[in-house]
């Protein structure tokens, strides 16, 4: 069975309504959906996830100043709408998106980073990166709530290409 490549106009279409929907508003978790419009919740993150996420905006924002590091933007993907915990968008990205305010980007974010949470499987994880890079990120970047980061590009996995200076450990 081939998934197709992004999720059909539904999708989107579902995915408004859940982000303008007030009960889901009141709603402490982090929805996303699967490919079916279904929404998918997750538990509210913890003060050591949160944590994480704002080292890794703040991080990107010095390392990579042109850009706009972001947290929780939500992507058309295969599977859904998927919302990494952080995303860096490019200026060139960045300048299309410039006089646009899509319910959902249709094309990821270069760089697309997941916090673990002790309730992710490596399988999810897994399936999140292929995802990521199946919409287009160039990279995808895992980090632990101990704070090391794993690096990930289609071809390899050792450290950032786009940000080769950013730190293993944070």
């Amino acid at each position: 069975m081939q998934i197709e490549v992004h999720a059909q106009p539904e999708a989107i279409k579902r995915w408004q309504q859940l982000i303008a929907d007030p009960e889901f508003a009141r709603l402490p978790f982090k929805i996303e959906t699967d490919r079916f419009g279904h929404a998918v919740m997750s538990p509210p993150p913890a003060f050591r996830h949160t944590r994480q996420v704002g080292k890794i905006i703040k991080l990107l924002s010095k390392l990579l100043p042109d850009g706009q590091a972001v947290a929780e933007i939500a992507i058309n993907t295969a599977d859904g709408i998927k919302v990494p915990d952080v995303a860096w968008i490019s200026p060139a990205y960045s300048k299309e998106l410039e006089d646009q305010d899509p319910p959902a980007l249709s094309r990821a974010p270069e760089i697309c980073i997941e916090v673990l949470s002790p309730s992710n499987s490596a399988a999810e994880m897994a399936e999140k990166c292929a995802l990521y890079f199946d919409a287009g990120a160039a990279e995808v970047w895992l980090c632990g709530l101990d704070g090391k980061l794993e690096f990930y590009t289609p071809a390899s996995s050792a450290s950032s290409t786009l940000c080769p200076q950013f730190p293993h450990v944070i």
